[in-house]
């Protein structure tokens, strides 16, 4: 009797160059982000089935995120890009976060005495 081995033939190619040029993009715009605000440093976070989320803190404090629809994709993102990217989002680097006032009433809103959000 012959061994039989069951194959796969869908070929991963076009999914492997969407997911390139995904992470191309991603990139195109973390590097805008980072000329805009004279450098930036970064976090990649796993968010679930929706992938990761990119957080960059730009030089002068601004902040942004991004997703991505997979972590893997989102650390090609990042490391095309060429910024810092930390493991977690705490210590000096989240002391480099300049927060506002809009940040502040949407956070925080009622608690703190801003304006309702509703």
């Amino acid at each position: 009797m012959a061994d039989t081995q069951q194959v796969d033939e869908s070929n991963g190619a076009p999914q492997d160059a969407k997911a390139e040029r995904k992470a191309a993009r991603l990139a195109q715009r973390i590097s805008a982000f980072s000329k805009e605000h004279g450098g930036a440093e970064g976090q990649v976070a796993y968010i679930g089935q929706k992938g990761a989320r990119i957080v960059l803190v730009g030089e002068d404090g601004d902040w942004g995120d991004l997703v991505a629809p997979t972590y893997a994709i989102a650390e090609q993102a990042v490391q095309k890009a060429g910024i810092t990217v930390h493991e977690d989002f705490d210590g000096e680097f989240a002391a480099k976060v300049r927060t506002g006032r809009y940040e502040w009433t949407r956070m925080a809103g009622i608690q703190v005495g801003g304006p309702s959000n509703g």
